[in-house]
């Protein structure tokens, strides 16, 4: 997440990436996921799971194939017992037309092509199946990514890759619609964590396998400096009763497999009942 998702729009195909620039290097980030803190440092990841299940209960249906896209299957393996775990790499080993349900657990912000993920997710569904997303939003971080800009910018004179640009819950709900998922919602979880001190923060954030890993960040340390002005800026500006505040934004994307029993959209002009009658309302015409 220092890092994070690079929303660039494609045709609805998975890209060829040899062809296309990369976001996130995946040595890198496979190197951070191991170095995470399973015990410790996987909180987000279990509420986005508690989410998840909280939203599958009030879905009248018994899922008996589904499948979890995710960088850490250990940890979602306790989200569904029966679900087959997929690594979330650039092209999943999903088969098509498996799945009654497949989720997306908090990795698409780290995706080269997050709408080719979510096509992949689209065509391993059976007709009717649920793709369910849960990512990072918009709104993930941005005290921190402030401070650290301010402070780069007061000490070098510019700014190098550290926490790229999430999605924003519309932008985000775009791509259901753009994979081909039928009745696509979008909505968004803000969590508001606290601590002692941004350095505590940072360090959260490599417990929890989110280090920089943008394939174009600095090769060369970054200087104390720089952390420590970020710090400073940090505190004075957002510190709350003695903490520093850290917003995680999860945002929650949903969109089904198109089959004929879904409710289907009226032919624009074909309604034989007015408005005005099933409000019970008089009707006015509008000035000319």
């Amino acid at each position: 997440m220092y890092g994070g998702l690079n929303l660039r729009l494609h045709p609805p195909i998975v890209r060829i990436m040899q062809n296309n620039p990369r976001l996130t290097d995946t040595n890198a980030l496979r190197r951070n996921r191991a170095r995470a803190d399973l015990t410790t440092g996987m909180f987000l990841h279990e509420a986005a799971i508690t989410e998840v299940q909280d939203r599958l209960n009030m879905v009248n249906r018994e899922f008996t194939a589904p499948a979890v896209v995710t960088g850490f299957p250990g940890v979602w393996s306790t989200c569904l017992p029966n679900a087959k775990l997929i690594s979330d790499n650039d092209t999943l080993d999903l088969q098509p037309q498996r799945h009654d349900l497949v989720i997306h657990g908090l990795g698409l912000h780290w995706a080269d092509d997050p709408v080719g993920q979510i096509i992949q997710c689209r065509r391993a569904l059976k007709d009717d199946g649920l793709c369910l997303v849960v990512t990072f939003g918009g709104k993930t971080l941005h005290e921190l990514r402030a401070s650290l800009a301010q402070a780069e910018a007061e000490i070098t004179g510019g700014l190098s890759p550290r926490v790229a640009p999430m999605g924003e819950i519309r932008d985000l709900g775009a791509l259901l619609q753009r994979s081909g998922l039928a009745l696509p919602v979008a909505d968004s979880l803000p969590l508001k964590v606290t601590y002692e001190s941004p350095w505590a923060l940072m360090n959260d954030l490599r417990s929890m396998g989110e280090g920089n890993a943008l394939i174009d960040r600095l090769r060369h340390a970054t200087r104390r400096s720089i952390f420590t002005r970020a710090s400073e800026i940090y505190t004075e500006t957002f510190m709350e009763a003695g903490r520093v505040p850290a917003t995680f934004e999860l945002i929650f994307l949903t969109g089904w497999a198109p089959d004929a029993s879904q409710p289907q959209p009226l032919r624009p002009g074909s309604a034989t009942n007015r408005l005005a009658d099933a409000l019970s309302t008089p009707e006015f015409k509008l000035p000319k």
